[in-house]
């Protein structure tokens, strides 16, 4: 039976971490508060998924869409990311995470893009975990860029016979596994432009928790009923 629970263990998992503003308002603190919250929880469930034997996640970090939030936010939540690949960059590597970047990060600042440079090809050699940071993302942009990069490579005739691993290739994902499944907090029930490729044979999962609020037993109690899932389609 051990053996048959370690095999069901998802490869790779997606996270939508959502409802960090929501959260500061109700417990009484300012929006960015929550943002530094949910930093923080983003840390620990990599701790969780490391336990739980996972090798692979991807965390929704910034949207395309985020651009247009206000420039203070913004600021803010790129000084986040300063700090998980610039200060607390050396804690990854004594955890042996790997760290690596899905998105437009030509919107990026050149100073955080050269911090991203570094840590991505620090951690290059890490295998305990790879963490997939999708920042300035859209699922949407990321496949109009695949069939713009398509379009230059390949001819007609390539293009007319390409299969869907093919297609894949050009993805900012090409190296790394689709998600199993799909966790989304603070009760939306909705993607919202997070890897619609990659995800159509996801398990999804919706809480009604806020992300600074999501704990190890609710993490565990989902791989549990995905557990359940896969047993029930014969996996």
């Amino acid at each position: 039976m051990a053996e048959q629970e370690k095999n069901k263990t998802p490869l790779c998992v997606g996270m939508i971490m959502d409802g960090n503003r929501r959260w500061a308002k109700e417990n009484g603190k300012a929006s960015l508060q929550g943002h530094l919250a949910g930093y923080n929880k983003m840390k620990d469930v990599a701790d969780w998924v490391m336990e739980a034997g996972i090798k692979n996640l991807i965390v929704y970090a910034f949207s395309t869409e985020n651009w247009k939030r206000a420039p203070e936010e913004v600021s803010y939540l790129m000084d986040l990311l300063r700090l998980a690949v610039g200060k607390e960059l050396n804690k990854f590597k004594e955890k042996e995470v790997r760290i690596s970047f899905i998105g437009e990060l030509s919107k990026v600042s050149n100073d955080l893009k050269e911090l991203i440079e570094k840590a991505t090809k620090d951690t290059s050699h890490f295998k305990k975990l790879h963490l997939i940071i999708a920042l300035s993302y859209g699922g949407r942009a990321e496949i109009v860029n695949a069939v713009k990069e398509i379009s230059k490579t390949k001819t007609k005739d390539e293009i007319e016979n390409m299969a869907e691993d093919d297609f894949s290739s050009f993805l900012w994902t090409k190296d790394i596994p689709d998600p199993d499944l799909v966790i989304r907090t603070s009760g939306e029930i909705r993607l919202s432009n997070f890897l619609p490729w990659q995800s159509v044979y996801s398990e999804l999962f919706f809480t009604q928790t806020y992300w600074p609020d999501f704990n190890q037993e609710e993490f565990n109690k989902i791989l549990a009923e995905f557990h359940l899932r896969q047993r029930r389609i014969g996996k």
